[in-house]
């Protein structure tokens, strides 16, 4: 075997597996640290606060901000339901519904055919939800259920008397809801004599029609039953 041509050879693998250098230049990527799993969508969705929340907080920012420019200005812990009644008074100037006076001819009218230069003001509604939501934003911020300014029964009395006024102005009589009662059970009470002694006999009435009658005898009692659902004020 020729010497020359062995002598750049390289040496025989021991494994019998050739070795081949490689020519890539491609870097490779070592495994960081993984990134936390972006949050389900239900978590995120809760972590934002929902409307009425988002409201409330403007709503009691704005009442802070009219504290602070009246003059003078008055702080939380000094504020009656008088300053309340101002404020609500205040707003009218922002509002945005129509409220005729006694004198204007369309006075009375839910569908006025023209223009007229009666003032605008807020709506009752809209009066009664911002007191409500004012008074869950004092207490939630410290402040006493029995201090509350947005309790105070002025305001109460306000309310009505500005319900009432804008029903008549408008000529839109202010309905209230009335929640409906669940099917249930009515009982018919009536009032017999069975021999000297006098009970109550109940006859179970299931919504408006159908029903089951009871026999009563000297020893039959009466059953009490309540009735189902309850009205609510608000």
């Amino acid at each position: 075997m020729d010497s020359a041509s062995g002598a750049g050879a390289s040496p025989p693998d021991p494994l019998g597996v050739l070795v081949v250098p490689t020519t890539s230049t491609t870097r490779e990527t070592m495994p960081g640290p993984s990134s936390p799993p972006p949050p389900p969508p239900a978590a995120a969705a809760a972590s934002q606060p929902s409307r009425y929340e988002s409201q409330k907080r403007r709503d009691w920012n704005t009442f802070l901000q009219y504290l602070g420019n009246h003059k003078p200005p008055l702080t939380l812990a000094r504020c009656s339901g008088a300053h309340v009644l101002e404020f609500l008074k205040y707003l009218d100037q922002f509002g945005k519904t129509k409220v005729h006076v006694n004198g204007c001819p369309f006075f009375g009218n839910p569908n006025p055919p023209g223009p007229c230069a009666c003032p605008l003001k807020q709506a009752w509604g809209s009066l009664d939800a911002l007191i409500g939501r004012l008074r869950a934003a004092f207490e939630e911020n410290g402040g006493r259920p029995e201090s509350n300014p947005f309790a105070a029964r002025a305001l109460r009395m306000y309310l009505r008397e500005v319900r009432e006024g804008q029903a008549k102005a408008r000529g839109i009589p202010y309905k209230k809801k009335k929640r409906k009662r669940p099917a249930g059970v009515m009982v018919a009470v009536a009032k017999v004599t069975v021999g000297n002694v006098s009970v109550a006999a109940g006859s179970d009435q299931v919504g408006s029609s159908g029903g089951s009658s009871k026999m009563i005898n000297n020893n039959s009692v009466a059953d009490d039953h309540d009735n189902a659902g309850a009205g609510v004020i608000l």
